[in-house]
């Protein structure tokens, strides 16, 4: 997007990608989902503990209007009109390699987002969008979904073709467009922690 100008030099996809609302309906196969999680599939990971799952419901299953339900009321305007919804879980424990119990798993939220950021990207890769989101009811959601006590809701994830804005509530279409970032000095320093990064 030409209000996103990175400072370095990068791929173009990582300043292309971004999370707009505006979903057109049109459907997406199986084998496009797949290929998204294909590649949340290779995110590294501590120990090769693989923390993520993903449950998903594509437009017009059976287990859409669930997933579209579990939203909060806010993310259901605008994300009925993706092409599939996903929830993203972590496992907070994991069996280290020489023992046989498990054990709490400190990183299990920060390589979950890896893969995360693995899918999204391979989404704008594809010429999809993606918009991740917290805007859900985890609660009932893991009753719904069936969900073990050990997985840890980390987001719901609305992925589809993009629209127009004028296709949003009215409320919504002055939100639609990236987002910037703040520079690269307020969030890197050398050596220590300092004032310039807080």
């Amino acid at each position: 997007m030409s209000t996103r100008q990175p400072e370095h030099p990068i791929n173009p996809l990582f300043a292309e990608r971004w999370s707009p609302r505006a979903f057109s309906g049109e459907p997406i196969t199986r084998q496009q989902l797949d290929s998204l999680l294909e590649a949340a599939r290779w995110a590294p990971s501590a120990y090769n503990a693989q923390p993520w799952r993903f449950l998903y419901a594509l437009r017009g299953s059976a287990e859409w209007d669930t997933f579209l339900d579990l939203l909060l009321p806010f993310n259901q305007r605008w994300a009925a009109n993706a092409s599939a919804l996903l929830f993203v879980l972590s496992k907070r424990s994991f069996v280290a390699p020489g023992k046989e119990q498990p054990a709490p798993f400190p990183s299990h939220a920060f390589d979950t987002g890896a893969a995360w950021a693995n899918l999204a990207h391979q989404a704008a890769h594809d010429g999809l969008v993606s918009h991740a989101m917290g805007g859900f009811d985890g609660a009932r959601a893991r009753v719904a979904l069936e969900v073990p006590e050990d997985y840890e809701f980390q987001a719901a994830v609305a992925i589809g073709h993009l629209a127009s804005p004028d296709t949003l509530p009215e409320d919504l279409r002055k939100r639609e467009q990236p987002s910037l970032r703040e520079p690269l000095r307020k969030l890197a320093a050398e050596g220590r922690f300092n004032s310039d990064i807080l």
